[in-house]
C-alpha cells in the first residue's frame, strides 16, 4: 500500500484497522480461510516469515510449519481446536522462507458469520526464540546453584561428622 492508498484508506473505519494491523511489526497477523489457505498478511508477518504478501496468498498455512509437524498433522488439527473450542493456542517450531526454525508462540481464532458459519481464521504469531533462550539459560543457572548448594551441605556434613569423630 503506498503512501496516498494510506491516507484514503485513513478515511474509512476498515481503512484505519488495516492501517493498525499493517503498522504491527513484531507479530505476524493474518487470516486463513475455513481451508487454511492465507487470504490477509500484514507487514509483521513480512518481516518475521520473510515472504511478501504475494507470495503467499492463496497458500496453505502448513508452509510455515516443520515437515515433522506437518506429518503430525498438526496444522490441521490447530484449526480443528481452533474451530471446536474458540481458539488454539500453543508455542513451537515454525519455519521462515530461508528454512530457518524460530520458537513461535502462536494464537488461532475462529472467525464465525453471524448465522454460525466458520467463515475462517485469526492467526497471530510471535517469534519468541529469544525469551525462550533465557529461559532456558536462567533453568541452566537455576540447577547449578542447586547443585552448588547440595555439595556445600555435603562439604559441612562431612566435616561435622569428621569433627565429631576427631
Amino acid at each position: 500500500m503506498d503512501q496516498s492508498e494510506r491516507l484514503h484508506a485513513a478515511l474509512t473505519e476498515d481503512g484505519r484497522f488495516r492501517l493498525l494491523v499493517d503498522a504491527i511489526t513484531d507479530y505476524a497477523i493474518y487470516m486463513l480461510d475455513a481451508d487454511g489457505r492465507i487470504s490477509s498478511w500484514n507487514a509483521g508477518a513480512q518481516r518475521l516469515k520473510g515472504y511478501s504478501e504475494q507470495e503467499v496468498i492463496g497458500e496453505h498455512f502448513s508452509r510455515f510449519y516443520t515437515e515433522e509437524d506437518r506429518s503430525d498433522g498438526l496444522p490441521a488439527r490447530a484449526l480443528r481446536i481452533s474451530a471446536a473450542e474458540g481458539k488454539f493456542e500453543a508455542e513451537g517450531w515454525r519455519v521462515r522462507k530461508g528454512g530457518e526454525r524460530f520458537w513461535a508462540h502462536v494464537v488461532i481464532d475462529p472467525i464465525f458469520a453471524p448465522t454460525g458459519e466458520l467463515l475462517g481464521y485469526a492467526k497471530i504469531t510471535r517469534d519468541v526464540t529469544e525469551l525462550r533462550a533465557a529461559q532456558k539459560a536462567l533453568e541452566e543457572t537455576r540447577e547449578r546453584l542447586l547443585q552448588s548448594q547440595k555439595m556445600e551441605a555435603i562439604g559441612q556434613l562431612t566435616g561435622g561428622i569428621a569433627h565429631d569423630f576427631n
